[in-house]
């Protein structure tokens, strides 16, 4: 027979431990779980065995309960049920960390929006899902809407991203871990040719009147950036500043075009004032570094960030 229980830390864990030993004495082994991402604060994750041949029986049990055989276990679980502490863990560990100007917010303020440059291919997409799941890992509901991709094909840039992070970092629950993400997340695809903002703005009614979700983090994947996204755009502004959220976008450069001498590329002209920071992806022997155009200390420099070519994730420069 097993139970599932938890409880928090009160006290260190050896202390807890030896305790229920001694209350217990000949009767209960306290199998010790891995303790990687219990710290202090965290859920304890305990096995403990009483076999029944060390049962004391009431008369109150019936027969068949004394009579067991004495190799047969009663096991009751301890089980961790938080897995906070794993993710403030690998919010640590994130490099995006370092272009936060204030490590307690986001790299945007409500209203802002942040852009990520590249040529077709570099690894837009890929930044923007590390950037929408740190922000999942930090609590945040993010609305990924894709003018481009169907649903199955965003979701496919999810799940090969956390499990390229889940095997870097060696994350064991990973798929727990995984499960506790999933609800803050939706996916939303538009035709480019049938997404406007009141558009948008109608199906976000929808979902949020009907206490079905409420992002705090919009992506925007595929919205062409010419001539006429500027109306857009500010429409965009306004919405997010009304729905109390922030908003990311890929924008697609371009080989042949010629950036102005500030390094600004022909699709940002215009459009500078709208954006809160502007990252651009470069690629630069075997590596693409991430660059910042705006909204960090030195604009227009390398922000000693690259995306590895090999598993698309941030990592630091060597």
């Amino acid at each position: 027979m097993a139970t599932q229980c938890g409880f928090k830390l009160a006290m260190p864990i050896e202390n807890k431990i030896k305790r229920m030993e001694k209350q217990t004495p000949g009767e209960v082994s306290v199998q010790r779980e891995p303790r990687r991402f219990f710290a202090a604060g965290g859920v304890l994750a305990i096995t403990v065995v009483r076999p029944v041949g060390h049962h004391k029986a009431t008369g109150a049990e019936s027969a068949d309960k004394q009579q067991l055989p004495a190799e047969s276990n009663r096991i009751v679980y301890l089980k961790e049920r938080s897995l906070n502490m794993l993710k403030k863990d690998l919010i640590l560990r994130n490099p995006l960390r370092f272009m936060q100007k204030d490590p307690q917010n986001s790299l945007l303020p409500v209203g802002g929006f942040g852009a990520v440059l590249a040529r077709a291919g570099v690894g837009k997409t890929a930044l923007l899902v590390q950037i929408s799941l740190n922000s999942l890992l930090e609590g945040w509901n993010v609305l990924h809407i894709s003018l481009e991709d169907p649903v199955d094909k965003v979701n496919l840039w999810y799940t090969e991203v956390f499990n390229h992070i889940a095997r870097q970092y060696n994350v064991k629950p990973a798929n727990e871990l995984w499960d506790t993400l999933l609800p803050r997340r939706f996916i939303m695809t538009f035709r480019v040719e049938g997404f406007s903002v009141p558009k948008l703005d109608e199906r976000l009614t929808d979902l949020i009147e009907q206490n079905i979700f409420t992002p705090h983090v919009i992506i925007i994947d595929g919205l062409p950036f010419d001539q006429t996204v500027r109306p857009p755009l500010v429409e965009l502004k306004e919405l997010t500043q009304k729905r109390g959220c922030h908003a990311w976008f890929t924008v697609r450069t371009h080989r042949h075009e010629m950036a102005d001498p500030k390094g600004i590329p022909t699709q940002m002209a215009g459009l500078m004032d709208l954006f809160d920071v502007i990252l651009y992806l470069q690629p630069q022997d075997k590596d693409i570094h991430i660059r910042a155009l705006k909204g960090q200390e030195n604009v227009g420099e390398q922000t000693g960030l690259i995306l590895d070519p090999a598993t698309m994730l941030i990592t630091e420069t060597s």
